[in-house]
């Protein structure tokens, strides 16, 4: 019988080849990069993730505790494709937390929610601007987006800071919009546009 192709590992090789390079974005920060998850993240992500801190500032979709079947979840919907980027924070080699950008549909299309969080040893140093401005950047040149929003718990005056170095813009305050932590609170929405 005649072979109807390359071999496996040929098909392979040009499959590859094909394929768009995965991203790896640079930061201002020569130790951080922002770049797809693996599974060798997977006690990082645990470590810094099960964190009732880190837990607080986050959506509901975010899970405390923080289980070793939570990181191998998210590691695979992470890297799923899409028009959504969920990128790790890598700081000096290792995980240090993540980035991302969650696509809208039908009208919000040209929207996209986008985030951040850090695992708490890394607070303070500049990372979370660094990573956000890459990736704010990276969107905007690739024009996959027209508007970025963000909205923070009032509580999290240190993410709003983060936001404003990046240039998002305070378009409003969402009067007792969210329940966190046993707590009826204001949000507090920020936007970045392409306009």
């Amino acid at each position: 019988m005649l072979s109807s192709g390359l071999p496996s590992a040929a098909r392979e090789f040009r499959r590859q080849a094909t394929e768009e390079p995965p991203v790896h974005i640079p930061t201002d920060l020569p130790e951080c990069i922002l770049r797809p998850w693996r599974p060798s993240d997977r006690a990082d992500l645990i470590r810094h993730a099960n964190n009732r801190k880190v837990w607080r500032n986050l959506t509901h979709m975010f899970p405390h505790p923080y289980t070793e079947a939570d990181a191998e979840h998210w590691i695979r919907i992470a890297n799923e494709e899409g028009r959504s980027l969920h990128l790790a924070i890598e700081f000096k080699g290792a995980a240090a937390g993540g980035v991302g950008a969650i696509a809208g549909e039908g009208i919000a299309a040209a929207t996209a929610d986008f985030g951040y969080w850090l695992g708490e040893p890394f607070w303070g140093q500049g990372i979370a601007t660094a990573a956000a401005s890459a990736l704010v950047g990276r969107l905007m040149r690739e024009q996959r987006f027209s508007r970025l929003q963000a909205p923070v718990f009032a509580w999290n005056p240190a993410s709003m800071r983060v936001l404003e170095k990046v240039g998002f813009v305070r378009e409003g305050v969402l009067r007792s919009s969210v329940t966190k932590d046993g707590a009826l609170i204001n949000s507090v929405m920020y936007a970045y546009t392409a306009a």
